[in-house]
């Protein structure tokens, strides 16, 4: 069971939401970034390593039996937050192109680097699949 929490005083958020409550079997996809399954990358391009990277999340969810919709937290980590608000447009068009139409509560930081020197986004998911 999931629940979205929204203070109902609150402007809605548009892409994310302020919080959700859920019930059952717990999953942690740790930071995917925007390589393929054979750890390289086919792009250098923000929006086609997010959609990478999303696709990786969508891979780990399914093996664990989950779905979009049983997200509940997704963290971004990026590079470039100038280059993140400049094509929200494209990125939000990524995302549900993956995704769909389910937003967890979100998080972005921009960081100095990542782990692997080609990366531009990692993203963590925790998901909750109803019992």
């Amino acid at each position: 069971m999931l629940q979205r929490l929204q203070p109902p005083d609150w402007a809605q958020p548009k892409g994310y939401a302020n919080g959700i409550a859920a019930r059952g079997t717990l999953i942690f996809v740790g930071g995917q970034i925007g390589w393929n399954a054979q750890q390289q990358f086919d792009s250098d391009d923000f929006i086609a390593q997010c959609a990478q990277a999303l696709r990786n999340v969508l891979a780990v969810l399914h093996a664990g039996n989950a779905q979009p919709q049983h997200m509940v937290r997704m963290t971004w980590y990026v590079i470039n937050r100038k280059e993140y608000n400049a094509r929200l447009a494209e990125l939000g068009v990524v995302y549900r192109e993956v995704m769909g139409r389910h937003f967890p509560a979100m998080s972005c930081l921009e960081v100095s680097g990542l782990m692997e020197e080609r990366a531009q986004v990692e993203i963590e998911v925790t998901a909750v699949v109803p019992d």
